[in-house]
Order: structure tokens, then sequence, then C-alpha cells
């Protein structure tokens, strides 16, 4: 009876969740500097016509909510694989110092080579992901292992240091960097269609690879000697989902600038509703995590409007109470 009961309940969650992302992808095609009714909306999609509202939905509104879209759903299952690899409920991309990594060095690249391609900016990004997660994890772990605050701590400190070095780089050649300081504050207002073809492989990738491989994920949540015990390679599993995460916050950093939070808010709140079966949390997270992006990159609309705010700010208005609940509570889950 239980378990149909937590069925129902994931089936309507989910249900819930695809009618509010439905409702706030419909709200971003919807709403900006022209406010464009929902006919023109859908005539933009089949009509042969070209009026100036059609291609504003065409080339900009289209494109800017599938990267939003993609980028929530990646950051959130990031933020899912880290937390179940860790074993700590304080992991995700920002406060691991993947999102920082990242960002220092597609900054350093975009000064050294200023004519690069934003689908060459992602692997230097993938280069900074790894850099950036390897210092967080030396650091935390040194001096008796790890724990939720030491890798908070951790994070903190590295994020700190990796963003002065960012604020150097800027201060110094502000002339190249110009166009990255929106960046820097997790942009996508003005993100195209090439952005979405950049990341879009990349992240397929990373969330099917996810969601067929949930059930180590769930196995690994049990401990190392229970995982040993049924036969998982436990050092592999978390290598292969240190790789994926890799790829899913290296990819949405290079396309969108270090946008916070959300792989860290989203994976806890959907583990609270749904337990600790990842080949649910997983799923959901990805869907729970497009919806908070898509409606924070709505709300970034109105703060300076008529102009346009980073969604990073948003995301960071959002994350930093939870993120500062979840620090006094120790990191233990509520």
């Amino acid at each position: 009876m239980e378990a149909k009961n937590a069925r129902t309940k994931i089936i309507f969650f989910t249900i819930g969740i695809l009618l509010l992302l439905l409702l706030s992808i419909l709200a971003s095609l919807r709403i900006g500097t022209a406010s464009i009714d929902f006919e023109t909306i859908f005539l933009s999609f089949f009509s042969s016509e070209e009026t100036k509202d059609m291609l504003i939905i065409q080339n900009l509104r289209v494109p800017r909510t599938l990267i939003a879209v993609i980028i929530g759903a990646s950051l959130a299952i990031a933020g899912a694989i880290m937390q179940a690899i860790t074993l700590n409920p304080l992991a995700s991309p920002q406060i691991f110092g993947v999102n920082a990594g990242a960002s220092l060095v597609v900054v350093i690249s975009t000064v050294l080579l200023p004519s690069i391609s934003p689908s060459s900016l992602v692997y230097f990004a993938f280069i900074g992901s790894v850099l950036g997660g390897s210092i967080v994890y030396y650091m935390a772990s040194t001096g008796g292992g790890t724990s939720p605050i030491k890798l908070a701590l951790a994070g903190i400190t590295v994020h700190l240091f990796l963003s002065a070095i960012i604020e150097g780089i800027v201060l110094f050649n502000e002339d190249s960097t110009e166009s990255v300081l929106f960046w820097l504050a997790g942009a996508i207002d003005a993100t195209s269609w090439a952005d979405v073809k950049t990341i879009w492989p990349w992240a397929t990738v990373g969330i099917l690879l996810a969601i067929l491989l949930a059930r180590q994920l769930t196995i690994l949540g049990m401990g190392d000697d229970t995982a040993q015990g049924l036969g998982q390679n436990v050092t592999a599993i978390r290598l292969c989902f240190s790789l994926l995460v890799v790829i899913l916050a290296g990819a949405s950093v290079a396309v969108a600038g270090p946008i916070g939070f959300i792989g860290l808010i989203i994976p806890h709140i959907v583990r609270k509703l749904v337990g600790v079966d990842y080949r649910v949390i997983i799923p959901l997270s990805g869907l729970f995590g497009a919806l908070l992006l898509v409606s924070a990159d709505v709300l970034s609309r109105f703060i300076a409007f008529p102009a346009e705010s980073p969604v990073g700010i948003v995301t960071a208005m959002l994350g930093a109470p939870y993120f500062l609940y979840l620090a006094r509570k120790g990191g233990r889950e509520a």
C-alpha cells in the first residue's frame, strides 16, 4: 500500500512539474520588452509569415528558453550526482568549485584567444571544471577526511580565490573581457541558436547517461561497503559520474556563465519529496531544474525593466538562504 501511495505521489509530482514548466515556457515566450500575444507565438511556429514579433519569438525567445531548460536540467542533475557520489547534501557544482574553475579557464582563454569560437570554449570549461573540483576535494579531504561543513568551507574558499583571480584578469584586460562581464553573473539573455547547437549534444549525452546509470547512484548511496558487497566497482562508478558532472556543468558554464545554487537546492528538495531512489531523483531533478531556471529567467526581466538582468542574480537570491539553512543544520538532511 505504501509503495502504491509513493508511486501515486511521484506521478502527481511529475505531472505538476510538467504543467508548471509548460506555463513558465509560455511566459518566457510571451514576456519581455515587447509583450507578444499567444496567437502570434502559435503562428510563429507554423506560419510562413515573418512579422517582427514572429522573428523575435523564433530568433530570440525560443533559443533563450531552450537554453534555460537545458542548463537548468543539466545543473540540477549535476548537483544530484555530486550529492550522491560524495554522500554530502551540500555538494553542488558551485560549492565544489566546478563552476568557478570553469569560469576562470574560460576567461583566460577569452583573453589569450579572443577569436575563439563558443563551441571551443566548452573544452576549456571542462578543463577548468576538473581543476576546480579537484582543488576543493583535496582541501576538504585533508586533516581527517571530508565532512559537509569542510566541503562547504573549502568550496567557498576556492570560489572566492578563483573569483579574485577572475576579477584581476578582467581589471587588467578590460578591452578583451568586456563581453564576459555580464556572462560572469550568469546570463542567458544574449544566447542564440548557435549556443543551443553548442550545448545540446553534451547535455543530451550527460542527461541520458545519468538517467540510464541512476541505479548505480542509488546503490552508492547505501555506502561503499554495501555497494561493494553488491558487486559494484565504487571507484569506477565515482569516476564515471564525475565525468558526467564535468560534462553537464562545464558545458553549462561555457554557454551561460556560473549560474549558482540550482545544483544545490533542487536535488535536495526532490530527495525530500520522493525519497532516495536516484532512478526517480535524476529525471525529476532535471525537470525541476528546468522549471526553476526558466522561471528565474522570466523574473530577471522585471528587476531592471526594460533592461535585462543576469538570471544568476535571481538564482542567488533564491538559493543563498537555502544554502545557509543547510549549512546551519551541518549538512544533515532535514
